[in-house]
Parts: structure tokens; sequence; C-alpha cells
């Protein structure tokens, strides 16, 4: 059997109270995307695998039958990790149009350009914490710039307190535009992929 590509670590909240799940339309798409494959193809796919391996005798040295049922646990805690997402989730979109101070100022789903302490421009997005994507530059609602940058308006200076120091912020533009996401995209490893037989 192949080596399957491991599943991504689930986002855990900190412990307390359960804090909102804050997406954009697209970011939750992805999210159900994942959710549906899992439970419609890969698990019924890995559970064949492993009533097969079953069937070849002893259990305790049987690594197809190990491997399965690991990788089964594997994809049931992903399952569980993705309902209460998907559950939890709060749908907000940055094309949606706002009016006033909401959009002018910094919120969740904003585009935010700002200047740091050297005078070098960054733009950046706020985004889901399902949704990070540092080479993209969208960053969690939840991460120390966006709690720095939060009900900011252009003009103004926040401080970002991080781990490397203190650092003054000034903004210099808010905007509200739809946020492109990478669709869901079935692993290349997946037991449910198409089979490709070698060539006799």
């Amino acid at each position: 059997m192949r080596a399957k590509r491991p599943l991504r670590e689930p986002v855990r909240d900190a412990p307390g109270p359960p804090l909102k799940n804050y997406i954009t339309p697209a970011g939750l798409q992805r999210l159900k995307d994942e959710h549906r494959f899992l439970l419609n193809r890969e698990r019924p796919a890995v559970t064949q695998v492993v009533a097969w391996a079953a069937s070849n005798g002893d259990r305790s040295e049987n690594a197809d039958y190990l491997y399965g049922k690991r990788r089964l646990r594997q994809i049931d805690s992903r399952i569980r990790f993705l309902t209460k997402r998907i559950d939890a989730a709060e749908l907000i979109d940055p094309a949606a149009p706002r009016t006033g101070a909401a959009g002018a100022r910094v919120f969740f789903g904003a585009t935010v350009t700002y200047r740091d302490g050297d005078g070098r421009q960054h733009v950046v997005r706020i985004v889901g914490v399902d949704e990070v994507d540092l080479k993209r530059r969208y960053v969690s609602w939840r991460s120390p710039l966006a709690c720095a940058l939060m009900k900011a308006a252009p003009g103004d200076s926040v401080l970002l307190h991080a781990p490397a120091g203190t650092e003054r912020l000034e903004i210099v533009s808010v905007e509200y535009a739809p946020i492109p996401m990478d669709p869901f995209k079935e692993p290349s490893g997946a037991e449910s992929a198409p089979k490709r037989h070698a060539a006799r």
C-alpha cells in the first residue's frame, strides 16, 4: 500500500468559552467540500481497505490493517473537527456593501494597506482561522497583527505588540472586496483517488 499524505492538524481553540468562527463564503465552501470528500469518498474507500486487510489473517502483524485503522481514526477526527467548524461558522462576505464607519474601518474581511516603522508598505487581508495563507498575506482575525489593526481607519497609527517587540503601524487604506481562496483539492495520495496501473 502506498504512503498517504497525512491529514492537516486541526486548529484548536484555547480553553474557555468557544470563539466565533468568522469565515468568508469561499472559505466555508472549502471546509464543506473537504468534509463531503472525507465522509462520502475517502472514509468508505479506507473502510474497504481495512475490511480486505482484516480478512488476511493475524491483525496484530498485518501492516495494511494497522495502517488502515490509524488512517480511519485520523479521518474521523478530521470529520468531527470540520463538522464543529462548519456548525460554528459565522459567514461574513468581504464584498458585501458597507456604509459609514463600517466601510472605512478595519474589521473582518478587510484588505488593509499599512506602513511599518521603516516606512515600507504592506497589504494584508483579514480572514478566518481556517483561511490563513501567509504566502498571500491572509492573516487570521485573531492574530496579533489583525488585533492591532482592528477598528483603525486610514491615517490612524496603531501599536503592534509581537514577540519581537512593539512596532508602530500607520494605516494607509482600508477596502472591502472579494478575497480569492483556493478551492479544496483532493489529495493525490487519497485512497479514493483513481489508481494508475503500471504499463505492462
